[in-house]
């Protein structure tokens, strides 16, 4: 009798055996369709055990080997082997997870390969001619062998990218495959183009989450098989196997939206710096802002750190920032005197403006003046959000909308206000006070799909005509990874907000959003200038913004997180609950914190439990509990031990529970 033991996607930590025949060394790593429950699965061969703790009995017959695709390389099972025990995940959720839908489905009928789709591919343009810096920079970085970390810290503007490309053509050369890694799918289109345009006969593959069923499936195939030499992809891309993986890229590696919010809690933008060490190759982590995690290994020698300081245009100069003092300003509808001013000259003088401000809608929250009733959402701690123009009420962090009321629920009240403003109450000021003016609003509203992105892109490159755009209103979409020659201004509105967030990331997050969104000013030829208003102007934040100086505010924050005690400077994990009451959850989480004895772990501390700032969610209260530990590898020890006892403990109807390892979120 020949066993299978098969991965299957479940949140169990445990494989499961079965039996079939036909197996040999070359099926581990093959998908195989089996019997499970009442229904079926597709799983993974991860070994063939010469027997089974099931008696021979009880073991199930496997339905089918399938053969559509290679075996699973080893490489892919170390990988996804680290992530499971790294981040206390089961193996068989890691290993499948890092398929396609399409390869997961029970029936192989259901399946298309789905066409090639025609790609208009443009001339290839003649290759820039390099700066100094970055020459130096391809040149350090090409000569690599082995595993070698750079942290490639450039301003905005420095031409990080086409050292990305000079390295990506090196590495081809060698006859080998590049991975390229960015944060989010709106940063694809710009960058696919480019790439499409620099290697006109190389197999390029592209993988996100929005690409459709069959096209993502050819896409990871293309990559699997090696017919594709270059690999773009967000976060998921991290886990494809790659026969010939000769480079790792990532670009913006400080951005959040590497790590994993749901499902397996991972980043993968630390299991790049895994995958590069385990199968020895270069990676570059790039940004303009870097983390202050990479910013501290690089200062260690971990990391060897590589400095962009100049813009790759050579007439292109750092914009100026100018701060303004508020306290003493009349604002209209958050915008001052000078910033309106500023705009106006900007349509003078034909050149783009953009107004940043990180709230969508219309307003965060509409009010009764009669009775102090606001719009809660009925599901989550937070408030309905205004959306005028649909004229919706929606909250930001469940989907729960409805219709604005024309009256107060409460009181009956018809004079309800909305308080405070988005980025659609800015656009339609802006409308009023600069009528002839194109305005172009640009947030997750106005850009749902990579279509409608490209579609907004297009508009704001137009150079003249009625479809010009005049000014831009947005969010941090508009902050990172774009080149618009015309844009001469950025005006940051209502930035001090998180200038005294409970978050103690939230100083990191800001800094790094208003250098990459000041980044966006005077990138060609015409001089750029970024007003920020501020209640704060001699706050550290804001000085080292004037100054371009993000070495200079790293280690102040470095600085304050070693005197907290934070990470980078120590090591953390969070254990969170939902359930129906909250003492439910707090009562979970008091039990598991008494799981494991406290001299089994001197090294650890267990934080007592406390609801978490957004408490309620999807009408179910949370709460979390902070263990940390100035040892990795102890407090890896301590989650191993803790986990075992968690899949034990007994838990209320309704009550779910995750371990997230390095959380980015408090």
């Amino acid at each position: 009798m020949s066993i299978a033991r098969v991965a299957l996607d479940l949140p169990l930590n445990r494989l499961f055996d079965y039996r079939i025949d036909g197996l040999g060394p070359a099926t581990v790593g093959l998908r195989i369709r089996v019997p499970f429950g009442r229904g079926e699965k597709i799983g993974i061969i991860v070994d063939l055990p010469s027997q089974s703790e099931l008696a021979p009995e009880q073991l199930k017959p496997a339905l089918e080997i399938l053969r559509d695709t290679p075996p699973l390389p080893a490489d892919f099972f170390r990988l996804c082997a680290f992530a499971s025990s790294y981040y206390q995940a089961p193996l068989g959720e890691v290993l499948l997870q890092a398929l396609p839908p399409g390869l997961k489905k029970t029936r192989a009928s259901q399946r298309r390969a789905g066409k090639a789709m025609a790609t208009t591919v443009p001339a290839a343009a003649p290759l820039p001619e390099l700066t100094a810096e970055q020459a130096q920079a391809v040149a350090a970085m090409a000569a690599s062998q082995g595993y070698a970390p750079f942290l490639l810290h450039g301003v905005t503007g420095s031409g990080k990218t086409e050292v990305y490309l000079r390295l990506i053509a090196a590495t081809l050369a060698r006859g080998r495959q590049a991975l390229l890694l960015v944060p989010e799918i709106n940063l694809t289109p710009q960058l696919e183009a480019r790439i499409r345009q620099r290697f006109p006969d190389v197999r390029t593959a592209i993988l996100h989450s929005e690409l459709a069923e069959a096209a993502r499936e050819r896409e990871w195939k293309a990559a699997f098989l090696g017919e594709a030499r270059i690999v773009v992809g967000t976060r998921l891309a991290i886990f494809t196997p790659l026969p010939a993986l000769g480079l790792i890229v990532v670009d913006e590696e400080h951005d959040p939206s590497y790590k994993q919010q749901d499902g397996i809690r991972y980043s993968a933008r630390d299991m790049a710096i895994y995958r590069a060490s385990a199968e020895r190759l270069p990676i570059v982590l790039g940004s303009a802002t870097p983390s202050l995690e990479s910013w501290a290994r690089a200062q260690s020698g971990r990391y060897t750190l590589i400095r962009l300081k100049e813009r790759a245009v050579s007439s292109a100069r750092l914009p100026t920032v100018r701060l303004l003092d508020t306290r003493r300003m009349q604002l209209t509808q958050g915008i001052s005197a000078p910033l309106l001013e500023a705009i106006r000259q900007r349509l003078m003088a034909g050149e783009q403006s953009l107004i940043f401000l990180n709230r969508r809608g219309y307003a965060p929250v509409l009010s009764c003046t009669a009775c102090a009733w606001v719009s809660r959402c009925q599901r989550c701690a937070a408030n309905m959000v205004v959306h005028l123009k649909d004229q919706r009420l929606r909250c930001h962090h469940c989907g729960l909308e409805m219709r604005i009321p024309r009256a107060c629920p409460t009181c009956g009240n018809q004079d309800l206000h909305p308080f405070g403003r988005g980025t659609q109450r800015l656009e339609a000021w802006l409308a009023e006070t600069f009528p002839e003016a194109r305005i172009l609003r640009v947030d997750r509203d106005s850009a749902k799909s990579k279509k409608q992105w490209e579609a907004l892109l297009e508009q704001i490159h137009t150079g003249t005509g009625p479809e010009r755009v005049d000014i831009l209103v947005g969010t941090q979409m508009l902050a990172k990874g774009h080149d618009f020659p015309r844009l001469t201004l950025v005006g940051a509105v209502g930035a001090d907000a998180a200038l005294f967030a409970a978050d103690w990331r939230a100083p990191e997050r800001l800094f790094a959003q208003l250098m990459q969104v000041a980044g966006r000013a005077g990138r060609a030829d015409l001089p750029g200038e970024v007003i920020i208003q501020t209640e704060y102007p001699d706050h550290p934040l804001y000085a080292a913004l004037q100054a371009h100086d993000y070495p200079r505010y790293a280690e102040t924050l470095l600085a304050e997180r070693r005197q907290a005690g934070f990470p980078p400077y120590t090591f953390q994990a969070m254990l969170r609950a939902e359930a129906a009451r909250m003492e439910d959850a707090l009562d979970f989480l008091k039990a598991a914190a008494a799981l494991v004895p406290a001299e089994a772990h001197p090294e650890v501390l267990r934080y007592d439990p406390v609801p978490m700032r957004l408490s309620r969610l999807w009408s179910l209260e949370r709460a979390q509990l902070l263990v940390e530990s100035p040892s990795r590898p102890r407090l890896q020890a301590f989650l191993a031990d803790w986990r075992t006892g968690l899949e034990r403990l007994k838990t209320p109807n309704r009550l779910r529970w995750h371990l997230e390892v390095d959380p980015i979120e408090f």
